[in-house]
């Protein structure tokens, strides 16, 4: 991923070295200097600055040739981060490392119509948790990062997927954590950013859509991930497709969620939608898909298509991502989605010459997607962050 050119400032410089040890997982240092476009000798400074900080740490590993360097830089292991990841059923919080490993995880239970009232509750039960957990242990937190359904520009006319006060929340890490830097984001942008982090070959280096479909459809783009901009989320399930459509939890008809979101597929399977969550990724071998079911989830698959399809429309770029349950489906079943992009307005993949990849569900897994969100805020903001910030 390229980086912005000179000059930059000591936060954004030391912003390239942190992210791109954090998506690379570890550099030698005349690569990381290439990487950041920096010389070694100024690199070494910076390097020395994180080390003494106690963000980067850096061990002997065989050189990659004959005389060439043995000291393998990567972000420190001892730095703790703190992820809550709000879902459907429950509030999910852990600390864990810049690298992904949870070293802790709770779950606090949802009630099952949540209010913004019940909803704080859940986050200063899990915050109390957090909180005794922490000193006994005589853990100092880095970073907190916060994942929440819907939140976006509007959020502060309420959340329409679960009810929740992001300032009032905000203000019990505050009481509980004070000087601690706290980040909330949607769910869709920690997903992409843990994919991003955290898969393996991972597809795209440059800027891409990147789509979650779950029991919510929703995108984000994704750019150079030290800029302010750099990940966005796009409304792209509350499309809307026809009126006579299946009703959506966002209260309108025919939306690109109301077809394919988890709740939709576990409908269009005769199963509910706790059975289809517990078979996670075996329910494409355990559910024998008849022909008409099988028909009607490619022409779900296809409005999915045109939905992508339409979003590049609106702000194009050269890939697409697709993470979620039809990643898990045949190559015969996902070209419907492939259909469905090359059938929107200006020509689809090809003429716009768009990349398509599909990459593993990333749910079940929580609070992983919170923490990797976690690292990244850490990590782009240099080792120096303002207390409170909102990735909305």
């Amino acid at each position: 991923m390229e980086m912005p050119e000179q000059p930059r400032s000591r936060r954004q410089t030391r912003a390239a070295i942190l992210t791109h040890l954090l998506q690379s997982g570890g550099s030698f240092r005349p690569p990381l200097a290439r990487a950041v476009r920096l010389s070694e000798a100024s690199l070494s400074r910076i390097l020395f600055d994180l080390k003494a900080e106690g963000l980067i740490e850096e061990v002997r590993r065989p050189a990659p040739y004959v005389g060439g360097p043995t000291g393998l830089v990567s972000l420190d292991g001892t730095v703790a981060l703190a992820a809550l990841e709000l879902t459907g059923q429950w509030l999910s919080v852990g600390v864990g490392s810049l690298s992904g490993e949870l070293h802790y995880t709770e779950r606090v239970p949802l009630p099952k119509k949540p209010t913004v009232e019940s909803v704080g509750r859940v986050f200063g039960e899990a915050l109390a948790l957090l909180r005794d957990w922490t000193r006994r242990r005589r853990i100092r937190l880095a970073q907190f990062g916060i994942t929440i359904p819907g939140l976006g520009r509007l959020s502060e006319f309420g959340n329409p997927i679960i009810p929740c006060d992001v300032e009032r929340i905000g203000g019990k890490f505050g009481e509980l954590f004070a000087g601690v830097p706290v980040a909330f984001t949607n769910s869709v942008v920690a997903h992409a950013i843990f994919h991003r982090c955290r898969t393996e070959n991972y597809p795209f280096s440059d800027a891409h859509l990147f789509v979650f479909v779950g029991q919510g459809v929703a995108g984000a783009w994704i750019d150079d991930p030290i800029e302010d901009d750099a990940l966005q989320p796009v409304e792209l399930g509350h499309m809307v497709f026809g009126s006579d459509g299946p009703r959506c939890r966002c209260g309108h008809h025919g939306c690109v969620e109301a077809y394919t979101s988890l709740p939709a597929l576990a409908e269009l399977l005769c199963v509910t939608e706790a059975e289809l969550l517990q078979l996670g990724s075996e329910w494409v071998t355990t559910i024998s898909l008849k022909a008409r079911v099988r028909q009607e989830l490619r022409q779900r698959l296809f409005r999915l298509g045109l939905g992508i399809g339409n979003t590049l429309n609106v702000k194009p770029c050269r890939g697409v991502v697709v993470s979620g349950w039809p990643s898990l489906l045949a190559e015969d079943d996902r070209k419907a989605v492939i259909d469905g992009i090359d059938a929107c307005l200006l020509g689809g993949r090809t003429l716009a010459q768009v990349s398509l990849a599909f990459v593993p569900p990333s749910v079940g897994n929580d609070p992983q997607a919170a923490l990797a969100f976690a690292a990244f805020c850490l990590a782009r903001s240099g080792g120096m962050p303002a207390v409170s910030t909102e990735a909305a």
